[in-house]
């Protein structure tokens, strides 16, 4: 059963259609990240959620009860913002105590929730220090025990890491998964970063233009992508050039080498196709399982630490494929000729 519900969202700004039609099912405690690019729309979805933006059209419903029509401070819900939005004047306990004081409780709870949420966010002895005091994914870490501290049923963030170097934002979305696990609290999480979606989430919807393209788990999205604007955007993804030769037996033509799908196509008898792969799909030499082989032209290769990608010419494209640092064997060099394997059923078929 869910515990969030938004029925046929939409939201228009003057002529400009922001939200289509959005529908999503959230169950009780449950991680849910909405991903995209810029201006697909989940940060309207968001603030629809949060009672920032009123809707042009549908509902939003929390445990049963019809949200739509109320403010943002009656829907008992706590948002993290991109920008941190502390309050400079405050102290680190006073920014987290605010939203309690706002409520009127007690001196005393105010002081023990305090106590907890720096302990929680692991900055016991930070309660006195100001917002300038402390880095930047300090501050966040603070804007998240602000947004904790009353109790929301709802916890959402909008892309809160996007201002964090590379290293802390692993470091602290770990950490935010970490404590929503922990406090068992209901989370949509904003942003447009594809491996952060699928490292901390339990369900991803993929945005574009306003509607949910694909919605699922990070291994589905990843795995079985729907439509060809998830298999290109989530992940990076190796595309060439088919024809289809005979549909309902799944074979195809590349570059003038017939080769059977694991499945039927469906598609017209002689439509071209495009084919998709992963690069960690794609192997050096000729290893057992992989039914395509070909020779290829090596063009680029970049050391990446623990990996080693190589860009080369296979069927008529440039692709990239990953292999494992390994200290004892070089990788080939740029204008050797090299055997590259793959396996028919890691194809993806994406129909033009």
């Amino acid at each position: 059963m869910s515990f969030i519900q938004l029925s046929s969202l939409a939201k228009q700004f003057g002529p400009t259609k922001v939200v289509t039609d959005f529908s999503l099912s959230i169950p009780k405690g449950a991680f849910v990240s909405l991903l995209g690019p810029s201006g697909c729309g989940k940060t309207t979805v968001l603030r629809m959620l949060a009672g920032l933006e009123q809707p042009t059209a549908g509902s939003i419903t929390i445990d049963g009860r019809d949200m739509t029509p109320l403010r943002a401070n009656q829907r008992q819900i706590g948002m993290v913002f991109q920008a941190y939005a502390l309050f400079p004047n405050l102290t680190v306990a006073e920014n987290v105590a605010f939203g309690l004081r706002i409520a009127g409780r007690p001196r005393i709870e105010i002081t023990k929730r305090v106590t907890e949420m720096l302990e929680l966010i692991g900055l016991p002895e930070h309660g006195k220090r100001y917002p300038f005091q402390l880095s930047g994914g300090q501050q966040q870490r603070v804007a998240l025990a602000r947004a904790l501290a009353p109790s929301p049923r709802v916890l959402l963030l909008d892309e809160p890491l996007s201002a964090l170097d590379a290293k802390i934002r692993i470091s602290l979305r770990s950490e935010i998964r970490s404590i929503q696990r922990a406090l068992g609290i209901t989370t949509v999480f904003v942003t447009h970063d594809q491996e952060e979606a699928l490292s901390i989430s339990d369900q991803v919807v993929v945005m574009n233009r306003g509607q949910a393209e694909q919605t699922g788990t990070p291994f589905d999205i990843y795995n079985a992508p729907h439509t060809r604007f998830v298999a290109t955007f989530v992940g990076t993804l190796n595309i060439f050039k088919a024809r289809l030769d005979d549909p309902a037996r799944g074979i195809i033509n590349i570059e003038g080498r017939p080769v059977r799908l694991s499945r039927p196509v469906d598609a017209a008898q002689g439509s071209s196709l495009s084919l998709a792969i992963r690069p960690e799909n794609i192997k050096l030499g000729s290893p057992d399982g992989c039914d395509i082989t070909s020779l290829a032209e090596i063009c680029e290769v970049s050391f990446l630490g623990s990996v080693i990608r190589i860009k080369a010419k296979l069927f008529g494209a440039v692709v990239d494929f990953d292999l494992f640092n390994q200290p004892n064997a070089s990788p080939p060099v740029p204008g050797s000729q090299a055997t590259i394997s793959l396996s028919s059923r890691d194809l993806l078929v994406l129909a033009d």
